[in-house]
């Protein structure tokens, strides 16, 4: 049974759905008084998608027919499908989704706030793609020093380049700086839309030697996951450290750093 047999029912289904729940104006035609049927109609939609309408309606009869992420793309923006609903259309389809530019989104919801919290006596916060630090707890701020910073220069790219105190606190700052610059290029590639990502790059470029010089090397690195030595009231202290992701679709992250523990310690 070829593998797409199983889902054009659904596809067909979900086309014909979205496509009914349009009404002529939301897609600049204009209103119709009175239609036998809700919604588009298919002759619409193929002319507005750039299809022949017998090539559409054998599509959303469900019929064996190839079709390209090109052509979903453009389906999708006709249709006006959210981000979703986008990804679902290319999953029936069997097509990988081409890859949507990340936005810096700025606040992180309150019940993630509150895991920081709770995370405690582990060092937490919350970063979005440009490495903003969108929340913090008491620990973190200790290792890293997020409250010394106003809330619009609070980024963690920007700290661990400027911050004399935070470059002192990393042990081998030398050799953990482009590693962490080396993660940050990732998210970069993700957020490369975003003017606020390519502000912050130009800016580090301008006040930090050692940015402009690693930035130009091109390096990439998987995100930071590890062991990290950060100096604690004049001790190195070696820490366990991960990030995960938290809310895929909002491009925001955990960090949580752990004091590693010696075998046999008891655990925390």
């Amino acid at each position: 049974m070829r593998a797409l047999d199983r889902t054009r029912p659904e596809l067909a289904e979900f086309l014909r759905s979205r496509r009914e729940r349009l009404l002529p104006e939301d897609v600049g035609l204009p209103s119709a008084k009175r239609r036998r049927t809700p919604g588009l109609r298919r002759e619409e939609v193929a002319a507005l998608a750039g299809v022949g309408l017998t090539w559409y309606t054998w599509l959303e009869q469900g019929r064996e027919i190839g079709v390209s992420a090109g052509f979903l793309d453009n389906l999708a923006r006709v249709l006006k499908l959210d981000a979703a609903e986008r990804r679902h259309l290319f999953v029936l389809a069997h097509e990988r989704p081409p890859a949507e530019p990340g936005k810096t989104f700025c606040i992180a919801p309150s019940l993630v706030t509150r895991l920081v919290e709770d995370l405690a006596p582990h060092a937490a916060y919350i970063i979005n793609l440009r490495w903003d630090v969108l929340a913090f707890n008491a620990p973190a701020d200790r290792l890293f020093g997020f409250e010394s910073h106003e809330p619009h220069r609070r980024n963690l790219l920007w700290a661990l380049f400027t911050d004399g105190a935070l470059r002192k606190a990393f042990v081998k700052w030398e050799e953990q700086a482009p590693a962490m610059l080396a993660s940050f290029r990732r998210d970069f590639a993700g957020a490369r839309d975003d003017a606020d990502a390519r502000t912050l790059v130009e800016e580090l470029e301008r006040v930090s030697p050692e940015f402009k010089d690693w930035w130009r090397r091109q390096d990439v690195h998987a995100p930071c996951t590890g062991t990290r030595t950060i100096m604690v009231d004049e001790t190195a202290v070696e820490f366990e450290h991960t990030s995960l992701t938290i809310d895929g679709g909002q491009h925001l992250r955990l960090v949580v750093y752990a004091r590693k523990q010696t075998p046999g310690a008891a655990q925390a």
